[in-house]
């Protein structure tokens, strides 16, 4: 008989890392003949930015999700839990009639009824500090994973001792590459704080004063989000409304890989940032912030891209113009970062770390 596999995620109808994370899993369990299905707690765009593989079956709980992080909901943690505690139970018959449950959300799911046949795995789609330090519900989980190895020892210190370092992948590693000759910088991401866009225009306004000849480069930073208005704002105001294009969230991201020539990280906070690893797979160099998280264990300082120091916007600046004014060394870095996409983050290799972690 074949395995059935819940994969649990808060809403699958937004653009995001962790949305494009779960359809991976899911093409990726396809291949080892299980019964898979989605369950999303909320659905607030009836259209799905990614694609869904056949025969995987989807349900929804409601429609409209909470507010952003500044609403009562986000700061009452007792509100979250109870409110989380309640729909979890209400569920609970139909989340244990599986024999893995994949938990994607940050805390929504908590199984307080368990069915002694059901293994219960957490995957920690962001970093300890900034997300899990006061989420007390990964304890109620059989198994941990986590995406990265920095963090593993405040994970088994105050929460778990069963945890799995399984990191993102790419399920299909493209074969073309971008030429890397456009004038062009990319970000991608959802419009919220901890992307750091507010302070990528920053850089940006840095970068624009040095010479004249990165006028004629462009940022292009394609997302959505409650920050859009602010960000436009904020662009207006500094003048740089011609070398910085908004760009909404796209099915076709692939055009805008294959166009830029750089890719630019500002984020505050990250879990293992899917972007990274998507544009190095079409061969593009990247910048970012040296942060807790994320980067660093993708991005090989000065041979992939550049770690810069938090909040260093200069250098950061200046890294940019390094990358901008030497076609050559994009080239190398590109070279680098598609080779440890292919020998690091293929389907191949994480798959085997999946079938350890659900014996399948």
């Amino acid at each position: 008989m074949k395995k059935s596999i819940l994969l649990t995620i808060f809403d699958l109808s937004v653009f995001g890392g962790t949305e494009r994370a779960v359809i991976n899993l899911t093409k990726m369990f396809q291949a080892c003949n299980v019964n898979i299905t989605i369950l999303s707690f909320y659905k607030q765009n009836e259209i799905l930015y990614f694609q869904i593989p056949e025969n995987i079956q989807i349900k929804y709980i409601g429609n409209t999700p909470p507010r952003h992080e500044n609403s009562l909901f986000y700061k009452n943690k007792y509100l979250k839990f109870f409110k989380y505690a309640y729909l979890s139970l209400k569920w609970s018959k139909f989340i244990n009639s599986f024999d893995v449950v994949i938990s994607n959300d940050y805390d929504i799911l908590i199984p307080l009824l368990k069915n002694k046949k059901t293994k219960y795995i957490k995957i920690l789609h962001g970093n300890y500090t900034n997300t899990y330090k006061s989420c007390k519900v990964l304890n109620f989980f059989d198994t941990i994973v986590i995406l990265c190895s920095k963090e593993i020892d405040f994970y088994k210190k105050y929460f778990h001792k069963q945890i799995e370092i399984i990191p993102n992948f790419l399920p299909k590693i493209p074969n073309i590459s971008s030429n890397l000759n456009n004038k062009i910088v990319l970000a991608v991401g959802r419009f919220s704080h901890e992307k750091g866009f507010l302070r990528l225009i920053e850089i940006w306004e840095i970068l624009q004063k040095k010479e004249s000849y990165y006028e004629e480069w462009t940022l292009h930073i394609v997302g959505d989000g409650y920050l859009k208005k602010e960000i436009q704002e904020k662009i207006n105001k500094k003048n740089l409304q011609k070398s910085i294009i908004l760009k909404p969230f796209t099915k076709e991201i692939e055009k805008e890989y294959l166009k830029a020539s750089i890719y630019a990280m500002t984020s505050y906070y990250e879990g293992f940032p899917m972007v990274l690893l998507e544009s190095f797979s079409y061969q593009i160099p990247a910048i970012a912030f040296d942060i807790n998280t994320g980067p660093s264990d993708i991005i090989d300082n000065e041979k992939s891209g550049f770690l810069i120091k938090d909040g260093d916007l200069n250098e950061f600046a200046n890294k940019l113009c390094l990358l901008m004014d030497d076609e050559n060394l994009r080239k190398e870095f590109g070279k680098n970062a598609k080779a440890k996409v292919e020998e690091n983050f293929s389907s191949q290799q994480i798959l085997k770390l999946w079938k350890s972690v659900l014996k399948i």
